[in-house]
């Protein structure tokens, strides 16, 4: 009867833990970033965007994002296809990276680029979506409206650049 009466109280007692969670948000390998932003690079300096690569190796724009930016891995087939529609060897992604012995001989350095930095970035990828969501023609427009700003801005940098290399310091102004 107390081994009964001791069983329900244990019961009753009882508190349910759950196993303590694997940890899913660690930071991605060093590989697994270096291949990503290799993808970046390459796709970049061939002038494809990513919703074009997307297209061509049958995945969705976002799914490719998630790969330039190590969120999730690159499967061989999948890295085989990338390379192989970006037109350059999947050995290419590898370059550089650190402890990668073998380097290729013929592929050369891919430089370093802060325009792949901005579209690795949060707001790079926001900028990316919102522009997907405009109709191509709109795209082009909006495209064209950044590059007259751009140029707009350098040329205002080199006017200002002029001006004050064409006055005196202060210490050479006359007073008096």
């Amino acid at each position: 009867m107390q081994l009964r009466k001791a069983l329900v109280e244990s019961r009753r007692s009882r508190v349910f833990q759950a196993w303590p969670k694997p940890e899913t948000e660690c930071s991605p390998h060093t590989a697994d970033l270096h291949v990503g932003r290799q993808i970046a690079t390459v796709r970049v300096l061939s002038h494809v965007s990513q919703a074009q690569l997307a297209r061509s190796i049958g995945i969705s724009f976002q799914q490719l994002q998630k790969y330039e930016n190590a969120r999730n891995r690159v499967s061989a087939s999948m890295l085989y296809e990338i390379g192989r529609s970006l037109d350059v060897p999947v050995s290419r992604f590898f370059d550089g990276l650190p402890g990668n012995d073998e380097i290729s001989r013929n592929a050369s350095p891919l430089p370093a680029d802060e325009r792949i930095d901005f579209i690795a970035s949060a707001e790079g990828q926001r900028l990316i979506a919102g522009l997907m969501q405009l109709p191509p023609r709109v795209r082009g427009r909006v495209s064209a409206v950044i590059a007259a700003l751009g140029e707009e801005l350098a040329g205002l940098d080199a006017n200002r650049d002029t001006k004050a290399n064409d006055e005196p310091a202060p210490a050479d102004r006359k007073t008096g």
